[in-house]
C-alpha cells in the first residue's frame, strides 16, 4: 500500500510505504490526512476506531502494539523530516536500507512500488532516483538484476552514503 496526498500545485506526495503485516491508518480524527492506494495485490482487514479503542482499554497487549505502532511511526516521519537537508544519493541511499530492513529478507529488496513512486516519497525527480540508482550499480554498492529487485551488495556503503 502506499498512502499520499495530492498537493494544491497537482504533485502527487506519497506519504508512506506499507508492506504485509503493517498497520495504517490509524488515526483518533475524523479526517485522515493521507488517502491510501493498493500498489500490489491486496488484503486489507479493516478495523473501527472505536471498535480499537475499546479493545486497547480491555487488552494491555493491544494498548501496548498501538503504542509501539505510534512510536514506529513518529521514528519514520522523523528520519523523512531529515530528507530535507540529504543529497539524492543519501536519500536513496537510506531509502534502500529502511526497505531491507523492514522486509528483513537479506540483502535482496523487492521493490512493490514504481521508480516514479519512490521519487515522490523522496521528494526526488524519477530521472533522479534513476540515475542514482545507476549511480549506486556502478559503485557496486547495489545490483539491479530487475527494475523492481535490489541486490544490496555492500550495506556498510549505503549506510555511508546515508550519512
Amino acid at each position: 500500500m502506499r498512502t499520499y496526498k495530492i498537493l494544491s500545485d497537482g504533485r502527487r506526495q506519497i506519504g508512506g510505504f506499507y508492506l504485509p503485516g503493517d498497520i495504517f491508518g490509524v488515526e483518533f480524527t475524523d479526517d485522515h490526512a493521507f488517502s491510501a492506494e493498493a500498489i500490489t495485490d491486496t488484503k486489507i482487514v479493516v478495523v473501527k476506531r472505536s471498535a480499537l479503542i475499546a479493545l486497547a482499554g480491555r487488552d494491555a497487549t493491544i494498548a501496548h502494539e498501538l503504542f509501539a505502532l505510534t512510536g514506529r511511526e513518529l521514528r519514520r516521519m522523523r528520519e523523512r523530516m531529515l530528507l530535507l537537508v540529504k543529497s539524492a544519493q543519501e536519500r536513496v541511499a537510506g531509502f534502500l536500507l529502511e526497505m531491507a530492513e523492514r522486509a528483513g529478507v537479506g540483502n535482496i529488496v523487492e521493490l512493490p512500488m514504481s521508480r516514479q513512486d519512490i521519487a515522490d516519497y523522496l521528494g526526488l525527480t524519477i530521472e533522479t532516483v534513476s540515475r542514482t540508482f545507476t549511480g549506486l550499480e556502478t559503485a557496486a554498492a547495489i545490483a539491479v538484476p530487475a527494475s523492481r529487485r535490489i541486490v544490496l551488495r555492500n550495506r556498510s556503503a549505503l549506510r555511508h552514503l546515508n550519512g
